[in-house]
């Protein structure tokens, strides 16, 4: 059994290291982005509610990214663990996750940071090729993620684990499974 979250900078692979660790480990990889369209695409209650929020242009309330990841980690692929890839991103929705596993009698094992140089940030997401992705963007959403992330990498201090996140794929997978048995 398995509970982990994935964080790290836009661009620092969290999304591919995810779905890699969920095939090594055997538990389901969990993206909020995922959770989101499923929920929108289903016209599930959730969806419908998080639709109103985004129709307006406002931002989807914590409550409701909570209670989707509260809905999908009740699903029997999640009882044997998760990672959770986009969720939380602030410490109240961290707060929650914590109150949602307690009161299942469980908690988190790890929590996994990819670290990634800036530079190396902006290079990667410019190869992307993508006409929003210009450099005044990508480095204005570093900083977003860095004022976003620093408390919550506080609150997790406890069980996070470092990766560096330069090189391929296979050697960034080795370390992440390296530092979770050395955890």
């Amino acid at each position: 059994m398995v509970r982990l979250v994935l964080v790290g900078p836009p661009g620092a692979g969290k999304g591919t290291q995810a779905a890699r660790l969920a095939e090594e480990l055997d538990v389901p990889h969990i993206s909020t982005g995922d959770l989101f369209r499923a929920n929108l695409q289903q016209r599930t209650p959730l969806g419908v509610e998080a639709k109103r929020y985004m129709d307006a242009g406002d931002l989807v309330p914590d409550s409701v990214t909570v209670e989707m990841v509260r809905d999908r980690l009740t699903a029997d692929d999640a009882t044997k663990g998760f990672i959770l890839d986009g969720f939380p991103r602030t410490v109240s929705q961290a707060e929650a996750l914590a109150d949602m596993l307690t009161d299942r009698g469980e908690a988190l094992d790890s929590v996994v940071e990819f670290r990634v140089p800036e530079e190396e940030l902006v290079t990667r997401l410019l190869g992307r090729g993508r006409s929003d992705d210009t450099e005044a963007v990508i480095r204005n959403r570093q900083q977003v993620y860095r004022d976003e992330t620093s408390p919550l990498l506080e609150f997790y201090a406890d069980r996070l684990v470092s990766v560096d996140a330069v090189g391929s794929v296979d050697e960034i997978t080795a370390r992440v499974l390296a530092a979770l048995r050395s955890s």
